[in-house]
């Protein structure tokens, strides 16, 4: 859910173009009812350990069992895995009934065919698709498409900063705009303490980031017919004001360049780093010894302080999506987990547990999900997200493109000098291999 996920990114490039050739479940048939009794379900790893996934999901599986007579044998599977597992099933035919995909993985693998596309018949079998948030849905397939999957677990990116660090500093609100972080950023980097954390190791970090200043710069990085414009005057100053916190803000430290492993949530609880970019990281801070009155939540800056649509888009559609392989032998009986699994009682166990907002509008009603930072997340969800571009290529997207900002976070880190030639440079080699 928050793992990174490029090396699964790097996979799909080289093997959707022969998966897409010869797809063993991209038959044209919505499957069949062979096997009504039983169900096989690939979960995602979202808890803290494979094993205490297994302990939440199994008790509600039996609910399930109980309710309809259908069996699930459930294999959670860890992210490091998952997609290669995704892509030799449907080469082979041999996957899954039900599974769960990183949504930002629903377009590249509804181009395999593999998987049930979800038209208003299929959604109205689970309640209709107007019960779940329409970001969520627009992440869940190429636009123009049936999705190819259906919003499970949502997920968006907040502002998180260190009370304490801020009144030292003489500041009495989080910034609403970018001019304010930067501003408020220089009060703070003093003394071997710096004003934001980032990841600058972490390819998909990269690019969730800089899709979103992306937005804000008015650049998609695809045009309509899905070709890379990673050259545009907004995706160039985009990357380039996110590498400048560094190169010339001076407000990140410069080891974040090699940080891939959440460091940057540790800088953050240990009261090195007074902001942080990231989707719910409550539990974490909690995990590090950081009490819920020690930090404070809010939304990720925009150019205008106001998130909204269009230019104001603060955060990318994080999430999971729950999908349905097509050349399944009990296709009722994965519609009916479909539904059970996405019913509001089941929404507001599991999002709980997990620490995810639900995508479905009437379980974000439950009190859980008013506490302060996921009130925020919940309210970017469905007021100023956009989901990642929902191209067959977006993983290599991922990848290229996010390689291209970790080098220039080196270049930052090394004092080397970050330019708009050079950072529209590294972009133009990107989107050279992603024409290749």
């Amino acid at each position: 859910m928050r793992r990174t996920r490029a090396a699964a990114a790097v996979t799909i490039v080289s093997a959707l173009a022969a998966v897409t050739a010869g797809c063993g479940g991209g038959s044209s048939d919505n499957g069949s009812n062979e096997s009504p009794k039983t169900l096989t379900y690939w979960a995602s790893n979202q808890g803290p350990s494979v094993e205490a996934d297994k302990k939440i999901l199994t008790p509600e599986l039996k609910k399930f069992e109980q309710q309809t007579g259908i069996k699930v044998k459930l294999e959670v599977i860890p992210w490091s895995d998952l997609l290669n597992r995704i892509l030799a099933a449907t080469t082979s035919g041999q996957g899954p009934d039900v599974l769960n995909i990183g949504n930002t993985w629903s377009a590249s693998l509804q181009a395999t065919g593999a998987l049930l596309p979800w038209d208003q018949k299929n959604f109205d079998a689970i309640g209709g698709r107007d019960r779940f948030v329409d970001s969520a849905v627009a992440a869940s397939g190429a636009e123009g498409q049936d999705p190819a999957a259906v919003p499970l677990y949502s997920l968006a990116y907040a502002l998180y900063y260190n009370k304490q660090m801020f009144a030292d500093a003489g500041i009495s609100k989080p910034p609403a705009t970018w001019d304010e972080l930067v501003a408020d950023g220089k009060k703070i980097s003093k003394d071997d303490k710096w004003a934001l954390g980032a990841e600058g190791g972490n390819l998909s970090n990269n690019i969730h980031q800089v899709f979103v200043l992306g937005k804000q710069h008015g650049a998609d990085f695809f045009d309509k017919s899905g070709k890379p414009t990673f050259t545009s005057d907004g995706a160039v100053a985009a990357v380039k004001q996110y590498v400048d916190f560094m190169a010339k803000d001076k407000i990140i430290a410069p080891g974040n360049a090699e940080y891939a492993q959440n460091q940057s949530l540790t800088d953050f609880a240990k009261g090195k780093t007074a902001m942080v970019l990231w989707q719910a990281a409550a539990s974490t801070f909690a995990s590090q010894g950081m009490k819920p009155e020690d930090w404070g939540v809010a939304p990720v800056p925009v150019a205008s302080g106001a998130p909204g649509a269009g230019q104001n888009i603060n955060s990318m559609v994080a999430g999971i999506n729950m999908a349905v392989f097509k050349n399944t032998k009990n296709i009722d009986g994965a519609k009916k987990f479909v539904k059970f699994v996405t019913s509001d009682e089941e929404q507001k166990l599991l999002n709980k547990t997990f620490g995810s907002i639900p995508p479905v509008k009437s379980a974000q009603a439950d009190a859980a999900f008013s506490a302060p930072d996921l009130k925020v997340l919940r309210d970017t969800l469905a007021t100023s997200a956009a989901p990642l571009p929902q191209v067959p290529t977006e993983s290599q997207f991922e990848t290229t493109v996010g390689t291209a900002v970790k080098e220039l976070w080196a270049d930052a880190a090394a004092g080397r000098p970050v330019t708009t030639e050079s950072v529209k440079e590294r972009l133009n080699k990107a989107q050279q291999q992603m024409q290749q």
